[in-house]
């Protein structure tokens, strides 16, 4: 059975957990309204979505 020989620094283990690191999510103008939005994801401002309204979105007064 695969045993490790010695203890694995902090060092080392830090340094590899360092490449672990979380992307900025892609934003792109929604066609629409032109708020920002995240791509492949319905607007959050109109509701719409390749071109079509999947929610109804009530605006706030």
């Amino acid at each position: 059975m695969a045993v490790p020989k010695s203890k694995q620094s902090k060092q080392r283990t830090n340094t590899r957990y360092a490449n672990f690191k979380a992307s900025a999510p892609n934003l792109v103008e929604c066609p629409h309204c032109h708020e920002l939005k995240e791509s492949h994801k319905v607007c959050k401002k109109c509701g719409f979505y390749d071109g079509k309204e999947v929610i109804n979105v009530e605006e706030k007064k």
